[in-house]
């Protein structure tokens, strides 16, 4: 097998029960060498628990995980030598500067003198932290700590980085610099990350592929492109349309459109839900019957849609829209 394309994270029917609940449910997986996979899915999911399972600190009830061939819960000792594990909240002592506390972590893996000194200094340039690397940890922002741990990670340099809502907390310019960090611990050192988080916005930018997680399932698992197509497949097509002028007359025509299934409405935007793509139909009889097109845009190929399309299919309430109001369906006789 070539060495890009191979397995270095597998998970075979892994299962978790806490009691009579199941925490993760026959879990199947397999991640290459390189990839950035991005395990994305709500509080409560299991995600936090898989990673413990391939961190070795906690045994699965059932199936197994292995990293490059090993067991995780039979030599987790051999599986952490080789892994690194970002949590969602990096513990330092915050009155040590960030010098400090990467020599203290690189002591601990065994360097000394010249060769952890060297290794500081790069590390500490590599994540961006040259200016702030005396400053006690005690005055860094949520983006700086999270930069700092990737550093305190690649002290024993792992061949896998596991991060757990890496980027939880953090500004848009420290969500920036993490995520182009991110890309390129993949791109240029050629490592393998296992990233989990419920931010699907940032974390779409970075993966090559996903795995959507509910209640302890993987129920979608592929690239963005290979998810949008499935959820299209099943007739899941999703319109967002905005015109001039915004009549009960074009309500009532949009519904006589070959395809159409239903049409809500949020704000001054239909959202027109049909079996296929029907942009170009829609255009054409816009257009032949005096109508003037604002906004047109397909959903489906954002991961947030996809998100929240997959979650439909599995029958779950996403909770991130628990705060959003209501959508109530708009018929023909309700604009009468």
């Amino acid at each position: 097998m070539a060495e890009e394309n191979r397995n270095v994270i597998e998970l075979s029917h892994l299962t978790k029960k806490y009691g009579a609940k199941t925490a993760v449910d026959d879990l199947n997986l397999t991640i290459r060498k390189g990839e950035v996979f991005g395990l994305l899915g709500p509080n409560g999911a299991g995600k936090t628990t898989t990673i413990l399972m391939l961190l070795g600190l906690t045994e699965p009830t059932g199936g197994s995980a292995q990293i490059e061939g090993m067991d995780c819960a039979h030599h987790p000792l051999e599986v952490k030598s080789m892994t690194g594990y970002l949590p969602d909240n990096v513990g330092f002592y915050a009155d040590m500067t960030g010098r400090q506390n990467l020599r203290f972590t690189g002591r601990l893996n065994g360097l000394s003198g010249k060769e952890l000194e060297e290794k500081i200094d790069r590390l500490i340039e590599q994540v961006g932290l040259t200016e702030a690397a005396d400053r006690r940890v005690g005055t860094y922002s949520k983006g700086m700590r999270q930069r700092l741990g990737i550093a305190d990670v690649l002290m024993k340099d792992p061949e896998i980085i596991i991060m757990d809502e890496p980027t939880l907390g953090i500004d848009p310019e420290g969500m920036r610099e993490l995520l182009d960090m991110i890309r390129r611990l993949s791109t240029e050192d050629g490592r393998t990350l296992l990233i989990s988080s419920h931010q699907l916005h940032q974390i779409q930018q970075v993966c090559d592929r996903v795995g959507i997680f509910v209640d302890g399932r993987l129920i979608a698992c592929g690239t963005l492109e290979e998810l949008e197509e499935h959820i299209r497949r099943d007739g899941a097509y999703l319109l967002e349309l905005s015109v001039q002028p915004c009549d009960d007359r074009l309500l009532g025509m949009l519904y006589q459109q070959e395809g159409v299934e239903d049409i809500k409405k949020e704000g001054n935007t239909f959202l027109i839900t049909a079996k296929n793509d029907i942009r170009a139909q829609i255009t054409r009889f816009l257009g032949e019957n005096g109508y003037t097109i604002l906004h047109l845009h397909q959903r489906g190929g954002d991961l947030d849609e996809i998100y929240r399309r997959y979650f439909e299919k599995a029958g779950q309430h996403d909770e991130r829209n628990d705060s959003g109001k209501k959508k109530k369906r708009i018929r023909n006789s309700e604009n009468r």
